[in-house]
Order: C-alpha cells, then sequence, then structure tokens
C-alpha cells in the first residue's frame, strides 16, 4: 500500500499522496479529524470531477485489504458518510459506488473483534536508534534482558524479539484480556513462550517450530501480569538489564504508581551492583501530565535524559505530533 494507485495523478498534481494519505489513515482507523479532508475539499471546490473521490473509495473501503482485514462497521460507516459529505458539495452527480458501499456496510453486522493495521507506532522507531547501538553487530551485549512496562499488543516487544537478540524479553501488562492476546500475538508471529508462563488452550494458535536448534534459539520470552500498584517482590528480584515502556504517559493517576515502579526497579539493580536502565518513548498528548513525570522522577532522585529522535524517515506518522525518548536512570549515573 506504499504506492501510488494507477492512474490517480489524472486528477492533478499530488493527488496520489492525498489518496495514500486517506488509505494510510482508514486501516489505521485514524480519527476522523485526522482525515486530509479539508485538502479535499480545496480540491473539490473547483471541480465536479468524481475521479478523485473514486479513487480514494477504490483504496480504502473497496481495496481488496478492507474484505480481508475490515475495519469496525462503525468506523468504515463514519468514514463513508465524510466522503459523501465532500462529494455532495460538488454538486456532481451522485456516486452510485459511494451509496452501495455505505448500503453494504449499514447491512453488516459488527464483530467483536476488527482489524486496526499499523505501520508501527509512532514511538517503535524512536526507540530503534538507542537498540540498535546496545546490540548491532556486538555478540557480547547480546546477553541481556528486557522488560516491557505496559506492552499492550506487544508490537514494540515483537519488533525487538525479531529484529535484535536479546537473552530475555519479559512482556508485562495488567489486565488479562489483554495479557491473553498478548500471548496469541507473540505466538502468531513465530516466537516461543516460556511453556511455564501460558496455556496452549487459552491462545488457540498452532506452536510453529517447537524445536529449533540452538543456533537458531530466539529469545528466552515471558509473560507476566504486572499490576504498577502492587507489584511484588519477585516481580522487583526480575533484575532486568533494560527497562523499557512506550506510550504509558497519557493519565495523570497512573503517574505516581509508574515512577513508583521505576524507582524500585533502580534501587534493587542498584544494590546488587547491577545498573540498569530504562528507556521511556513517549508522544506528548498533554504538555502538563508528561511535565508532572518529570518532576516526580526529580523528587526520588530519577535522572532523565533527553535522546535525540531518529533524523530518518522510515515509518509513515505524523511528524507534527511531539515525541521524546528519555534515558532514565539514578541521577548520580547521568
Amino acid at each position: 500500500m506504499s504506492a501510488s494507485p494507477e492512474g490517480v495523478e489524472a486528477a492533478g498534481p499530488g493527488a496520489g499522496d492525498l489518496v495514500l494519505s486517506f488509505q494510510r489513515s482508514f486501516f489505521t482507523m485514524g480519527r476522523m479529524d485526522s482525515l486530509p479532508l479539508p485538502e479535499l475539499e480545496e480540491r473539490l471546490k473547483n471541480s465536479d470531477d468524481s475521479t478523485l473521490i473514486q479513487h480514494i473509495l477504490q483504496q480504502t473501503v473497496l481495496h481488496p485489504l478492507c474484505n480481508k482485514y475490515p475495519p469496525s462497521v462503525k468506523y468504515r460507516r463514519l468514514f463513508l458518510a465524510e466522503l459523501i459529505k465532500k462529494h455532495e458539495m460538488t454538486g456532481a452527480e451522485p456516486l452510485d459506488d459511494l451509496y452501495d458501499a455505505l448500503g453494504e456496510v449499514l447491512r453488516s453486522e459488527e464483530l467483536k473483534m476488527c482489524h486496526k493495521n499499523y505501520f508501527l507506532l509512532n514511538t517503535t522507531e524512536w526507540l530503534a536508534q538507542p537498540f540498535q547501538r546496545t546490540f548491532g553487530g556486538q555478540p557480547q551485549r547480546r546477553h541481556k534482558s528486557i522488560l516491557e512496562l505496559g506492552s499492550g499488543i506487544g508490537l514494540v516487544g515483537i519488533t525487538i524479539c525479531k529484529t535484535c537478540t536479546p537473552k530475555q524479553y519479559i512482556f508485562s501488562d495488567c489486565h488479562p484480556n489483554v495479557l491473553q492476546q498478548l500471548r496469541t500475538n507473540i505466538l502468531s508471529n513465530g516466537l516461543l513462550l516460556d511453556s511455564d508462563t501460558w496455556n496452549a488452550k487459552d491462545c488457540e494458535v498452532e506452536v510453529k517450530n517447537k524445536y529449533v536448534s540452538e543456533e537458531n534459539q530466539g529469545p528466552e520470552i515471558t509473560v507476566i501480569g504486572l499490576d504498577w500498584s502492587e507489584v511484588t517482590q519477585e516481580q522487583v528480584e526480575l533484575q532486568p538489564d533494560i527497562i523499557i515502556a512506550t506510550d504509558v504517559i497519557y493519565d495523570p493517576e497512573v503517574v505516581l504508581c509508574l515512577v513508583s515502579v521505576l524507582e524500585k526497579f533502580l534501587i534493587s539493580n542498584e544494590r546488587k551492583e547491577q545498573g540498569s536502565v530504562v528507556y521511556l518513548a513517549s508522544t506528548v498528548r498533554n504538555p502538563e501530565t508528561y511535565h508532572q513525570f518529570k518532576m516526580e522522577l526529580d523528587k526520588v532522585g530519577i535522572g532523565h535524559q533527553v535522546i535525540p529522535g531518529p533524523t530518518r524517515k522510515i515509518f509513515p506518522y505524523n511528524r507534527c505530533t511531539e515525541i521524546e525518548l528519555l534515558k532514565i536512570v539514578f541521577a548520580h549515573h547521568l
């Protein structure tokens, strides 16, 4: 889905990029206010040509990928409603394909699960930089253990496990349903889980490559339930070399719990003379909440250092959004 659809440039210069923007927003189920609707409206003001909307329709709702991995019915309905509004503003003849597509969606039954595609999280690209330095091409550094806080569906951790070579990777989250889906996603991506931490019947995924050679042995992968407000001593004793977290600073109510968790892990490793470092990548949605997090770190003597972001544009995302990557250690280690 990275190339402009054939013939779209007939709708004017840059039309291919506009269609591609709609396509990416549609398959990632982006918010309606994130769609490039103003640009579309501007292009349609002086034209009654339906070609551009037809291309957008073909590359979104009518795309073969939508049949295989459809976004939710509600999302498709809202998306089509916006396109219909923009088309009707032109005063052009009704576009039958638009109304046929809407009718098909309205007749569809909402499933328990829908499909949301990811071009990789915004923060994944930002985390790649320190991990490439840590693991890239240096075998002596590949024997690291990593703990991820708030793993969610596991996108970041799965990417690291498949592209880097840590010795151990520990996924963590608190909700049972999230943990179950997380295990399913890990297995679906050809990775092996510690057999003591999951039940195959819960995941309903065929485990492939159960027997692998020592040369091809991947990281030791574990999934644990970790509630930041009730961290056990056993969990603190995990002693990871590296702790990572992405997009976990979004609610003021969890800031204190997060800082407390980081402090406990850092203190435990410090006492055992096993220095650990935290990498935390955040989309700064609310500057006040983000500032509060940094202030709470300072209060307990935890220092933070901003790591410059990547300069290369690898993955598509809104680069106007502020993203920051922090390296977090005890202040006297900075």
